[in-house]
């Protein structure tokens, strides 16, 4: 209930931060008409897809209402990265996801006590929705990064379905714990100040603990975005590429460096607001249907 209160409060928040993790429908892509009818559910034909399709890479749609098409294969283990979780076979995505990732492992190998990244869910061979789990990730453009530092990049496949990432919170997220390092800060401030990254996913307090300890230019806090959970890992969302034609970024985050609405977000889980007993409850959503992707995502679950 409190958890309840504390998101009622929030809706106001949310929309200035522009946190909104999934996305509304994406404009550009053409949702589907020939198969309006199709009222199959998405996640049940693309969540059993194994392989990649075979075309032209291309991201479609939304982060939450999209597919990939030609997406590439995070390799398993690299010099600086391990893909975790290889039984999921979502270390896939479009190729501008696979060469920031190699490039933010190399950075991090670079830290004290890190070898380099441990890496999370990326997306299904052919993007779309998932059997379990995320909302987005459907375009080949979303990345999880775990907060454990990793000290060994030898892990096996059982390592790697049984090893845990480590929370970096405290008091329910308003606070970073004593897990949360320096090195933490500056991997995510090197994230956020790629040009290629739209946004950066983590726990209200880390975002606090960031906005105290810059120094300098403070630009990059500006893709900084609190949101609930992302205390075990980080989330990375990427811009679409260029020349993407029938890809959907999200509304950039409003100008500033999010500071004030993300202490905003602390208060609140320190002190929740009353709930309002106004507020209109919101409708369940059915899972997504075949008929409401973009067209293009067709084609990409046929080739």
């Amino acid at each position: 209930m409190v958890r309840f209160s504390i998101a009622i409060a929030l809706i106001a928040a949310l929309a200035s931060c522009g946190g909104d993790k999934a996305q509304a429908p994406a404009a550009k892509a053409n949702i589907s008409t020939q198969n309006a009818g199709d009222t199959r559910v998405a996640k049940n034909v693309f969540g059993h897809i194994s392989t990649a399709s075979a075309q032209r890479s291309e991201p479609i749609g939304g982060y939450a209402r999209g597919c990939q098409a030609g997406a590439v294969q995070l390799p398993e283990t690299g010099p600086t990265w391990q893909a975790m979780r290889l039984s999921r076979n979502r270390n896939w995505a479009q190729p501008i996801t696979v060469d920031f990732v190699q490039d933010l492992s190399r950075f991090a190998a670079t830290q004290p006590g890190w070898d380099g990244l441990y890496v999370g869910d990326m997306s299904q061979p052919r993007g779309g929705p998932m059997l379990t789990g995320h909302a987005s990730h459907q375009s080949g453009l979303d990345i999880d990064v775990w907060m454990l530092p990793p000290n060994r990049l030898n892990l096996d496949a059982s390592e790697r379905e049984n090893l845990s990432s480590i929370s970096m919170r405290r008091a329910s997220g308003a606070f970073t714990n004593d897990s949360w390092t320096p090195q933490h800060e500056a991997i995510l401030k090197r994230a956020a100040s790629d040009p290629r990254v739209a946004r950066i996913f983590v726990f209200p307090g880390a975002k606090v603990a960031m906005c105290k300890n810059a120094k300098g230019d403070r630009s990059w806090l500006n893709k900084i975005r609190p949101w609930w959970g992302h205390h075990y890992h980080f989330h990375v969302r990427l811009k679409c590429a260029p020349g993407a034609a029938n890809c959907e970024n999200q509304a950039p985050p409003p100008a500033g460096d999010g500071c004030a609405d993300a202490q905003v977000w602390v208060n609140n889980i320190l002190k929740p607001p009353p709930p309002n007993p106004n507020a209109t409850p919101s409708k369940p959503r059915g899972p997504l249907t075949l008929a409401q992707l973009p067209s293009q995502c067709m084609s990409v679950i046929n080739n």
